[in-house]
């Protein structure tokens, strides 16, 4: 029985006939999987046929909290969005920071659940039980911030999600977009809620969220605010957030540049975090958060001029150093027409700075592009950025993301291509990281800093090292990150930037739901969930290979040309054995595929004949 932390309840909404419905809650997957991408995936495990199209109005867009999210904790006001994903065909997922996620609990859901296809541009408008599908005809075609401000008039003291022209045109790399910065959704799921004629999700929640011990969590969640503001560096990293990341990844060799050709860039100075302070006039965070990340930066040059647009270290190194690009305000008008158009910004740098080396190469002349596209150059990049969002020109193969758009190149130009599984890299480079290119290669979503950001262990255990030790500390750290913190659903800046010790965790669990989880209890949530969403992909992909897991070429074949570690490039045969060893591990075979043990060790006894109906033959 659920006794708090889950309201029991999933709100499901089919566009095709207009309908909703609510159902409970499965009270064992609640507990099994916690809830968040955890459920996520447990949903599309059940109910996508294999083979499904993600622009079909038969795949799930799907909205989850988690037993944590709304509480009055530290940074508990995320959302996970999840789907099969348009970009790489696998399961697709992201988080957002956003007063939805809060509405959404105290409106009394845990998982919105959405199917189907409206014949015309609608919204979804919630108010606790109240459910309503209305006319968005005349919202569509605005870009995120407009439609943003126009919802805040209409619907107040909501929350708000949204997407761009970019996610209406069915850009495979749109996203979900909140409160004007605020973005979730790498996969492309922002053209999944395109591919249904939804526009936008508005939702008001004014009933209290189920705890079994609310006094007690207010107490402990005193002491853990006052746990994190005491942090050592806390005070800095109010003022430069993530963006302190650009110094230390120009020092430690791993700051993407040129595409990721090396790991240092001449220009850092100009778009690291104290040019961010230039800029800055505020900064915002999401619900309950007291290490605010949003840094709100005014734009002072370029068509953008004068408009504020929130950045982060992710947004500036594909933007800045990765196109080789050291005038901030051209990365900050990159950033913001993104966010506008409701288009990632880490897949935006790198199409863009794939379709550059395209042409430096040879591969692309001018004529095909449409610009004179060259390295730095700012002004052609946004006006490559804004062919994408409107998919014209070469903008509509380039919408496609770096997978298809080199296929459809060809020419070798596949090597240099920058995506593990069809998601782009995001802004670490690997030359000299072989645990990180791994934590690459094994995200559960294709190549995404949230799941992988293993570089700061790596450099302390030996970036050199090649040894089970460190792939054991790797599994680790995706246990925390993308088992544990995506199903809970609460951030975890918290822990891997401030310290925030992870023991705090059991014990809000324990005042929320009334249960005893230890944190080797949530390992193996953790485990659970990443053998589901491994069992998904290779669903999809009955060929499975671990050369699925593997980063690009170009890491391998292409030293560094600059920096202290010029020369350097990952090596194939230690890459493999780190991949056999992460196998062994997770109890997967050498194809990286879970074994039956595995699979009924995790009680996903039910996924062994899901895989064997499409002929996956099983260890």
């Amino acid at each position: 029985m659920i006794r708090g932390g889950w309201t029991g309840r999933i709100l499901r909404v089919d566009l095709s006939n207009g309908k909703h419905t609510v159902q409970n809650l499965d009270a064992k997957d609640a507990v099994d999987l916690l809830g968040g991408r955890g459920l996520a995936v447990k949903i599309l495990w059940d109910e996508l046929k294999p083979g499904t199209d993600p622009f079909s109005p038969e795949n799930r867009l799907i909205f989850a909290t988690g037993p944590l999210t709304g509480f009055p904790l530290p940074s508990s006001g995320k959302l996970v969005i999840a789907s099969k994903s348009p970009l790489t065909g696998g399961y697709g997922d992201g988080n957002i920071g956003t007063m939805a996620s809060v509405h959404m609990k105290k409106a009394g859901y845990d998982l919105i659940v959405i199917q189907g296809k409206a014949k015309e541009p609608v919204l979804l408008h919630i108010e606790d039980d109240l459910v309503e599908i209305k006319p968005a005809g005349d919202l569509w075609g605005r870009d995120a911030y407009e439609v943003q401000d126009l919802l805040e008039k209409e619907y107040e003291k909501s929350g708000i999600l949204v997407i761009g022209p970019g996610g209406e045109k069915l850009v495979r790399f749109a996203v979900v977009v909140s409160e004007k910065g605020r973005a979730g959704g790498r996969p492309g799921l922002g053209a999944v809620m395109g591919s249904k004629n939804l526009k936008a999700l508005v939702i008001k929640g004014t009933k209290d969220i189920p705890a079994d011990n609310l006094d007690e969590l207010k107490e402990m969640a005193k002491e853990g605010y006052s746990e994190i503001k005491s942090a050592e560096n806390y005070d800095f990293w109010v003022r430069q957030g993530t963006m302190a990341t650009v110094e230390w990844s120009q020092k430690n060799s791993v700051l993407p540049t040129y595409n990721f050709s090396e790991g240092v860039f001449e220009e850092w100075e100009s778009i690291s975090g104290y040019k961010m302070e230039e800029h800055k006039v505020s900064q915002k965070g999401c619900p309950y958060c007291a290490m605010q990340c949003g840094m709100q930066c005014e734009i002072r040059g370029g068509p953008m001029e004068g408009e504020i647009v929130e950045v982060d270290y992710e947004n500036i190194g594909m933007l800045g150093s990765n196109l080789g690009i050291g005038d901030f305000n051209w990365a900050l008008n990159l950033n913001l027409l993104a966010d506008k158009e409701g288009i990632d910004t880490i897949t935006l740098g790198s199409v863009l700075a794939f379709a550059t080396e395209a042409v430096e190469r040879g591969l692309l002349s001018k004529d095909e592009v449409g610009v004179d596209l060259k390295w730095g150059d700012g002004q052609a990049m946004l006006e490559l950025a804004e062919m994408i969002a409107s998919r014209k020109g070469i903008g509509d193969q380039m919408a496609e993301g770096v997978r298809r758009f080199s296929a459809k190149i060809g020419k070798g130009s596949e090597k240099f291509a920058m995506h593990v599984k069809g998601l782009e890299i995001s802004a670490y480079d690997c030359h000299a990281a072989p645990g990180m290119a791994l934590a690459f290669g094994t995200s559960p979503i294709g190549a995404h800093h949230k799941d992988a950001w293993f570089i700061a262990w790596e450099l302390k255990l030996g970036r050199d090292l090649i040894t089970r030790e460190k792939v054991e500390r790797l599994i680790e750290m995706q246990r925390i990150r993308g088992g544990f913190f995506e199903a809970a659903v609460t951030c975890r800046l918290p822990w891997i930037e401030l310290g925030f010790n992870l023991e705090w965790y059991p014990k809000f669990l324990k005042a929320v739901t009334g249960l005893d989880y230890t944190l080797n209890d949530l390992w193996l949530i953790a485990d659970r969930i990443y053998n589901l969403v491994r069992a998904f992909w290779v669903r999809e992909n009955p060929n499975w290979s671990r050369k699925m897991d593997y980063p690009p070429d170009k890491w391998f074949e292409e030293p560094l040309t600059k920096g202290p570690l010029k020369g350097a490039k990952l090596d194939r045969g230690a890459y493999d054995q780190l991949l056999s060893w992460y196998y062994e591990i997770r109890g997967w075979d050498e194809r990286g595929i879970p074994t039956k043990a595995t699979l009924k060790k995790s009680g996903l006894d039910y996924v062994i004949e899901g895989l064997e109906a499409v002929g996956v033959s099983l260890s």
